[in-house]
């Protein structure tokens, strides 16, 4: 443990949803604004190793780091607002807490004594709370524990938390325990009584929270702060409001005003190393409330009805928007619904299109159609992971003349594989962590789109797929005029294709998303904002 690390524990209460991960950043981010270096780590109570197999209706999107982590969609919050990169170590499961133990068990490692939740399970967790913080490189961890406390899988963690008082010492720990004040309307009354009973069950687990933030939809007034203060044992400048905000962007404002930062300063007895700088936070706020045009833009895909499936897109169109000053108006369309005899109607009102990634045929066909009017209308286009795939195959039907190319994905007898499976791939039977999965170099070609957009030749993105443009192809594709604009410089793997004679057509075989952050917006999501503007103009 590193003596002079500090650890800051957010538990929730009440109700899950409440924001826990904007909470997190956004005292991250007031924290660095102040010359410290953070971290935040995530700890999920589920047992699943790792999100990677979960359907994005369970849990939203699945967020890959660089180190080729598959981890919950609260990093890509982390790395949005601290503009830091994260890691394996930063998202860990009951389930991989539970692997660790069992295989530590399996090999003896335990000297024959009995495996039990406490100590083994508990000291497990503890080790992994501590291991950001072990060498040196940041002033504060701040850890999120997943779920509501009282949930039967949050018990170890929360006896972890309780355990890491004594490990830590009094000024090196704090607990924030994040809650809602619902409002009553029939009686018109705010009620303090969930997060007194949330703040029991706390109690009763042995951890008294520090500060107490309190989700709500109406202004606390000062009388039901000191209730809440003086029921859950608080002093009452700890009882901090956390009103629902126009946009998560203003939440570290929000909670700058209510001096949460500074709580956590006094709390910790942390001597702020200069003045608070916001002001490109605030510049970015003021781009992204006031634009000066705006554009309607369709994202494509089969998750649709759940936004979380597709969170750091979404947040990439925001972060790319506010830099040019345009209001990005998303359209969320199912591709399921998109058919050869609607597809004009249902896509001629949209500036530019996005198709997303995705797995498996559900919407397929539809995402065909897609790419197809986007093509063939000089609309901007721009897909992603599968939505790259998807051009390749829409191409190779409809301009290289092979009707039945497809991915081996969709149809393992395609007479035309023009995305296969990874050479690699074909012995895994196991589907947990075994994609092509984290940061890979991408060597550009100079006066491509792409190249035009990053402003150099070498990059490097993420990754997350199993299946590859089939270089068989290369050639017959590249002569009709789709070229491969990027290629990874090892394997010569193509990772971008763009059409020429198009404002703008660009897939990708990577995830741009996954590294927009608010202080650095990802360069293709900029210029595709930019062509759909060009586009808007001259319909």
């Amino acid at each position: 443990m590193g003596s002079t690390t500090k650890y800051i524990f957010i538990t929730g209460g009440v109700t899950s949803s409440l924001g826990k991960g904007i909470i997190a950043a956004s005292l991250g981010k007031l924290l660095q604004s102040r010359g410290f270096k953070v971290t935040i780590q995530k700890f999920d109570p589920y047992l699943n190793i790792d999100p990677g197999t979960l359907n994005p209706y369970e849990h939203g999107e699945c967020y890959v780091t660089d180190d080729g982590a598959e981890t919950d969609l609260d990093l890509g919050h982390y790395e949005r607002f601290l503009n830091i990169t994260t890691s394996q170590n930063n998202n860990v499961t009951t389930g991989r807490i539970y692997n660790n133990v069992i295989t530590k068990e399996r090999k003896g490692e335990f000297l024959g004594k009995t495996v039990q939740v406490i100590p083994h399970i508990t000291d497990e967790i503890k080790s992994n709370f501590y291991k950001l913080g072990e060498d040196g490189k940041y002033d504060v961890v701040i850890t999120e524990i997943g779920g509501c406390v009282g949930d039967i899988e949050s018990l170890p963690f929360i006896e972890a938390v309780r355990q890491a008082k004594w490990d830590l010492g009094q000024n090196n720990f704090l607990v924030i325990h994040l809650t809602l004040i619902p409002y009553l309307k029939a009686a018109k009354e705010l009620k303090t009584k969930p997060t007194q009973h949330s703040v029991k069950q706390l109690l009763e687990a042995g951890i008294q929270p520090d500060i107490l933030v309190c989700r709500t939809e109406h202004h606390l007034p000062n009388d039901v702060k000191k209730k809440l203060a003086l029921f859950c044992n608080v002093q009452l400048n700890s009882v901090i409001e956390a009103m629902d905000a126009d946009s998560i962007y203003d939440v570290p404002l929000l909670m700058k005003k209510e001096k949460l930062d500074e709580r956590v300063m006094t709390k910790l007895k942390l001597t702020s190393k200069e003045n608070t700088d916001l002001e490109n936070w605030k510049d970015f706020l003021g781009k992204l409330k006031n634009p000066t045009q705006e554009v309607t833009i369709g994202l494509i895909g089969k998750y649709v009805s759940l936004p979380d499936s597709y969170k750091s897109i979404i947040e990439s169109f925001t972060h790319a928007g506010a830099s040019i000053e345009c209001k990005v108006n998303l359209k969320l369309m199912s591709s399921e619904e998109i058919n050869s005899g609607n597809y004009e109607e249902k896509l001629e009102e949209l500036d530019g299109i996005l198709v997303a990634p995705g797995f498996g045929e559900r919407g397929f066909e539809g995402k065909i159609e897609t790419v197809r009017y986007a093509r063939e209308n000089k609309i901007p286009f721009f897909g992603i992971c599968l939505g790259m795939q998807v051009a390749v195959i829409e191409f190779a039907r409809n301009v290289l003349n092979h009707p039945k190319a497809n991915s081996t994905e969709m149809d393992p007898n395609t007479p035309n594989p023009v995305i296969a499976l990874m050479e690699e791939q074909k012995q895994i039977d196991q589907m947990g962590g075994t994609m092509r999965l984290g940061s890979y170099a991408c060597d550009l070609k100079k006066g491509s789109k792409s190249f035009g957009a990053y402003g150099k030749v070498k990059i490097q993105e993420r990754h997350r797929h199993r299946y590859e443009f089939n270089n068989e192809y290369l050639s017959e594709i590249e002569a009709n005029g789709m070229i491969a604009t990027g290629k990874n410089p090892d394997t010569g793997l193509v990772e971008i294709v763009e059409i020429k004679n198009h404002p703008w057509f660009v897939g990708v075989q990577f995830h741009p998303e996954y590294k927009s952050t608010v202080l650095n917006p990802q360069p293709l999501f900029v210029k595709f904002i930019q062509a759909a503007i060009d586009n808007k103009k001259i319909k």
